[in-house]
């Protein structure tokens, strides 16, 4: 029953932003890694960034790094990715991971659906 539901995707032109959100539902996150990864047509899933749930400390992929901020509102059990000055290889589908343990696939502990994000040149 629990369920992540990103929303926020869709298309861009390049040098643009987006704002991805992720609302979490049956069982409260507070205290756990959140954070996103992509998957671009016949690509492997790749980490984005993630946020730990306490402290604050984040991490990201160099790839996006000083262009997305990824954030957490707590009291709303969703989380937050701001993304700027987008490239044409940002285009992918976006989902959201709650529970990560580490920063790979089989760390994750649940998914969401996943947001497509595509940018244009």
């Amino acid at each position: 029953q629990v369920r992540l539901v990103e929303s926020g995707g869709g298309l861009v032109q390049a040098g643009g932003s987006l704002r991805l959100s992720c609302a979490a539902s049956g069982r409260t996150f507070n205290g756990y890694t959140m954070g996103w990864f992509r998957q671009a047509p016949g690509k492997e899933r790749e980490f984005v960034a993630a946020i730990w749930g306490t402290g604050g400390i984040t991490n990201y992929a160099d790839s996006v790094k000083g262009r997305f901020t990824i954030s957490r509102d707590s009291a709303k059990n969703t989380v937050y990715l701001q993304m700027d000055s987008l490239k044409p290889e940002d285009t992918a589908v976006y989902y959201c991971a709650a529970d990560v343990r580490v920063l790979t696939l089989t760390g994750v502990g649940y998914w969401g659906q996943g947001t497509q994000v595509t940018v244009s040149s």
